[in-house]
């Protein structure tokens, strides 16, 4: 018997094999005797850890930073618990663990939406490694289609990745570089100084040509009219 389909079954759910009404109906009828983690929020007391890091509505959710949303469920009458795995959407990890607490309690469970009663697969059994499986089939159905192929994991990476390169490819603006040559080799009016410089005749035995052989000296700036 499939399982999964049978306890999805809204017929199995309302235990009358007479049910006739459609599915709308169907699902206000089960809404109606479903407890709600919205309806039903957790004390703010216990570890300041899950205080500052769990989801302000969906139970059984913390979040690691803004792109990594982790699950995990209590065992009844245990202090353990089960880890359900990483998520990049808050809603797969809030799925998770309606898949995992609807296993452990059953029809007492406290869900995060009202339709994962009827509407989540149903694990083969109540061992950790089944509800694990589970949970994580049934959070696939809710990935987002931008995030396809992509974990908790992936996502934070992907997001690091594109804003190193956004920071490395920036466009500074265009600033000119001006250096004051009197200020950092503190001769002041080196600029009037090499001018005037070029006005000054050159110092004696300088040399116009590669004529070695006469001693005269020559001027550039010696000429007649």
């Amino acid at each position: 018997m499939d399982v999964s389909r049978h306890f999805s079954d809204p017929q199995y759910l309302m235990g009358s094999d007479g049910l006739e009404s459609d599915n709308a109906d169907t699902v206000n009828s089960l809404d109606g005797g479903v407890m709600l983690a919205s309806r039903n929020p957790k004390k703010r007391d216990g570890r300041k850890k899950f205080k500052e890091t769990r989801h302000p509505v969906y139970r059984g959710v913390r979040s690691k930073n803004p792109q990594k949303w982790v699950s995990e469920v209590r065992e009844p009458n245990k202090k353990s618990r089960i880890w359900l795995g990483t998520f990049p959407t808050a809603e797969m990890a809030a799925r998770a663990h309606d898949v995992a607490t609807i296993a452990l309690r059953g029809r007492n469970a406290c869900l995060n939406f009202a339709d994962s009663l009827w509407r989540l697969p149903v694990p083969a059994s109540t061992a950790a490694k089944d509800i694990q499986r589970t949970a994580l089939e049934a959070a696939e159905a809710f990935r987002p289609a931008e995030l396809v192929g992509v974990s908790g994991d992936d996502l934070t990476q992907s997001l690091e990745n594109e804003a190193t390169v956004a920071a490395e490819t920036e466009i500074e603006p265009e600033d000119t570089f001006f250096m004051d040559e009197e200020a950092v080799f503190g001769m002041p009016e080196l600029l009037n100084n090499m001018a005037e410089g070029m006005l000054l005749p050159p110092p004696p035995h300088w040399y116009g040509g590669d004529n070695m052989e006469t001693d005269s000296e020559v001027s550039l700036w010696s000429y007649s009219i």
